[in-house]
């Protein structure tokens, strides 16, 4: 299985290494800065720019970046295939639902009848409960734990360890703050930081 790799930074290096790990060959890292071209990741050369891989219906490509919106919107205008990838050492129930181009990386555990949305990052070692909903480019950090019946809309970011308690609801693009303690719904499109978490400002 041939996967092409769109984006450079840090988050690539352990795309990379989730892909492998899961039967993936990486063939192809590309990258919009110029800067990068020529460099390696892993021993493979980056290359640029990003549209063509993109446009190509016969590539089959993840997004490694890290940035939701900027992952929601090249996967909402994207042509080519993108592989919904996880780590062997992760554990995700059978009835778990994953959108195109979600990551699941190592360490982490998804329950039973959890649906999360495209070009979704389930970090190294998280925990999403049953019957959680995730929206599109959605980013639980490592270590973060999410309970039961939780629903997070599109492009919400869980920092790293940040709690969130059964049946919480989060709204769009809303940005939960590390070690956050999530014990009350929260409105799109706000940062919250915390313990108990609070919007900040």
């Amino acid at each position: 299985m041939k996967l092409t790799v769109v984006g450079a930074g840090g988050h690539a290096k352990v795309i990379i290494a989730t892909a492998r790990a899961a039967g993936w060959s990486v063939e192809v890292i590309v990258d919009d800065d110029q800067r990068r071209w020529g460099t390696t990741i892993g021993g493979i050369a980056i290359a640029g720019p990003s549209s063509a891989e993109l446009a190509n219906p016969n590539a089959t490509c993840v997004l490694a970046i890290g940035d939701n919106a900027t992952r929601r919107r090249l996967g909402a205008t994207a042509r080519c295939r993108f592989a919904t990838i996880v780590h062997p050492h992760a554990s995700v129930d059978p009835s778990v639902a994953l959108g195109l181009g979600t990551v699941v990386f190592a360490g982490a555990v998804i329950q039973p009848d959890t649906r999360i949305g495209a070009h979704g990052i389930a970090n190294t070692g998280c925990s999403i409960d049953h019957d959680c909903v995730l929206g599109d480019a959605v980013h639980v950090a490592p270590g973060a734990r999410l309970a039961g019946e939780v629903t997070l809309g599109d492009e919400v970011f869980v920092g790293i360890g940040a709690v969130l308690i059964p049946r919480v609801k989060v709204g769009a693009r809303t940005t939960i703050g590390a070690g956050a303690a999530v014990v009350r719904d929260l409105p799109a499109g706000v940062v919250a930081v915390g313990v108990p978490a609070r919007v900040r400002g």
